[in-house]
């Protein structure tokens, strides 16, 4: 028979060990998701150092490795070929991978420069500062060099000079920024025209040559502000970034009425060549630019635009979870097919949540992130890897376009995600890329890419950005220490540039340097979306007890919670389509519109 000298009831004991046995279960359940990330950053260190040492044996100096032969090319179409010094003069290799891996190198081996140890970031910057020249008569491709190339250079230079990162232990005289200037001056001719608008191509030696094509893509000439405008942060010399700014707002005047652009275009007419775009290649990064520039330089009118691109993606563009392609000047739906440069859209638009991301935070349509970012990972667990164009309508890979180069896309997107949500899902999916990688696509030279996804039958090349991006973002996915207290924002080529406030012509109304989260001092009488506001949908505007959940940034409630009204402005905005609603004749809010 029970004791009946305890005043505490038996349930209430149970209660307490089930709690007591849940909590002890939690912490047991942490400790192996902590020695699983330990884990997999083990294994993608190795990824790392298997790529970087057989380049570095059988492709150095030369641009890329070619791992099933291990040998090299120098033959990139993208780049052309830059000089080095003190080698045979029939030389032409740029060494393009060690300038891609500067900033890899530094966070998956920061660990040894804290023991003090000679670091091979040290090393390679003393490499190229002794040995890289752009006086050359190559012609380079000004998009592709200006992500790689000054992108890498300006971001090894701000790591080089950090003395907190002590990456250098001996001396350094920003001979890295010394060669991203004179690159940068060799890219200001092909900005020379009517327009504005940057040809394409350019010679690093003669400028434009008579008859160079002029077309180019919206990517183009609209992803250069961050690498240029950083030089001109650095340099004091203003002609970087006016040069990248007056093409960006130019790009932005030829914009539909839809707020849509096209992929392609007319450097010296302003014309649209090509009317039908997408989120991917030729237009991806060119959203990722405008909010990132934002964040980087504090400009309001880089907000502004981006809020008004990233509305028309959402009513035009997507289709459920998918994003499909359009024309720019009806909306009209073109080509429905996933490429796998899109998949770095979920992670444009995880840069929010709950505000607690570890770097930049800004856009937070979580659940419109996580369903693309579900789809995008369903196509990879249905090949085991992404596969370079997937037709939507077919649910099949385009027939011309089974390649996977070893693109980053999907890593970032899921890097993202979870530091802004802290699912342990995305890391079982990083642990998933990581797995497929190690299976399909290591070999004993490197990593080779995938020809043929439908037969995993291998290519002979290893990409510089699988070493400056698809391995950083899957090692800061399990471990972003080197991440801690600094503010980064990530090039599209995964190039860290720092968030500084020297850097913005104005700060924000209120600044937490913890997460550089844009907060209003006040909410404002009217309905606004969380993007219009700028602050987080997760959290700032969800105030009052029984109120309709925020779904999105876009999302603005109706103003009655039984959907009624009696005119359109008592209607809010769909958080799906981002299409307003508006109130029918027998008084509910709805998209009667589309009907």
């Amino acid at each position: 028979m029970p004791s009946r000298r305890s005043g505490t009831p038996a349930f209430v004991l149970l209660l307490l060990v089930i709690s007591l046995s849940f909590c002890t279960s939690s912490s047991e359940l942490d400790s192996r998701w902590a020695a699983k990330k330990l884990e997999m950053r083990d294994k993608v260190r190795e990824m790392f150092y298997h790529a970087y040492e057989n380049y570095m044996t059988y492709a150095f100096p030369h641009d890329e490795l070619k791992p099933l032969t291990k040998s090299y090319t120098d033959s990139l179409s993208e780049l052309g070929n830059l000089k080095l010094e003190h080698l045979p003069t029939d030389y032409s290799g740029s060494a393009l991978t060690l300038i891609e891996s500067l900033s890899s190198l530094a966070f998956l081996f920061h660990s040894l420069v804290i023991m003090g140890n000679n670091t091979e970031f040290e090393r390679a910057v003393g490499w190229l500062s002794k040995n890289l020249s752009f006086d050359v008569d190559a012609r380079v491709n000004l998009f592709e060099c200006n992500i790689r190339v000054l992108g890498g250079l300006v971001s090894a230079h701000i790591l080089a000079s950090d003395s907190k990162n002590r990456l250098i232990q001996g001396s350094y005289d920003n001979e890295l920024l010394g060669l991203a200037e004179d690159l940068g001056r060799r890219f200001l001719p092909a900005f020379d025209t009517p327009t504005g608008l940057p040809y394409a191509w350019v010679n690093l030696k003669y400028g434009v040559m008579e008859g160079e094509t002029t077309e180019t893509s919206t990517s183009g000439c609209g992803s250069l502000i961050l690498e240029m405008g950083a030089l001109s942060r650095l340099t004091g010399d203003p002609r970087y970034e006016f040069a990248a700014l007056r093409a960006l707002r130019k790009l932005w005047s030829m914009r539909s009425s839809l707020n849509l652009f096209g992929t392609t275009l007319d450097v010296m007419t302003g014309e649209w060549i090509e009317h039908s775009s997408g989120i991917g290649a030729g237009v991806d990064s060119f959203y990722e630019y405008l909010v990132k520039a934002h964040i980087l330089f504090g400009k309001d009118d880089y907000w502004r635009m981006f809020q008004s691109a990233y509305l028309a993606v959402q009513k035009y563009f997507r289709h459920g979870s998918w994003y499909h392609e359009a024309d720019m000047r009806s909306g009209r739906a073109t080509y429905w097919q996933l490429t796998s440069l899109q998949a770095f859209w979920p992670g444009l638009q995880a840069k929010v949540s709950d505000c607690n991301i570890i770097n930049q935070v800004l856009v937070g349509d979580v659940r419109a992130a996580n369903s693309s970012h579900r789809e995008f990972f369903s196509v990879w667990e249905k090949y085991g890897v992404l596969p370079e164009r997937y037709l939507l309508d077919y649910q099949t890979v385009h027939p011309t376009e089974k390649y996977y180069p070893l693109r980053p896309e999907l890593a970032e997107s899921t890097f993202y995600l979870y530091h802004a949500t802290k699912d342990p899902f995305y890391i079982e999916v990083g642990e998933a890329i990581v797995n497929s990688l190690n299976f399909y696509t290591k070999v004993e030279g490197g990593f080779a890419s995938i020809r043929d996804v439908t037969t995993m039958q291998r290519e002979d090349h290893q990409h510089s950005f699988f070493l400056a991006e698809t391995c950083k973002y899957l090692y800061l996915l399990f471990d972003d220490s080197f991440l801690a207290g600094r503010n980064y924002v990530f090039t599209t080529e995964g190039h860290p540039l720092p968030v500084l406030s020297d850097w913005h012509d104005r700060l924000p109304e209120a600044y937490i340097p913890s997460n550089w989260t844009y907060v209003k001092s006040r909410m404002p009488t009217e309905r606004a979306s969380a993007m219009s506001l700028q602050v987080c949908p997760a959290t700032s505007l969800n105030l009052g007890e029984g109120q309709q959940p925020i779904e999105s940034v876009c999302h603005v409630v109706d103003a009655r919670g039984d959907h009624r009204c009696l005119r359109d402005e008592e209607c809010g905005v769909d958080a799906t389509s981002c299409r307003s609603r508006s109130c029918s004749i027998a008084g509910y809010c709805g998209l009667w519109l589309l009907v």
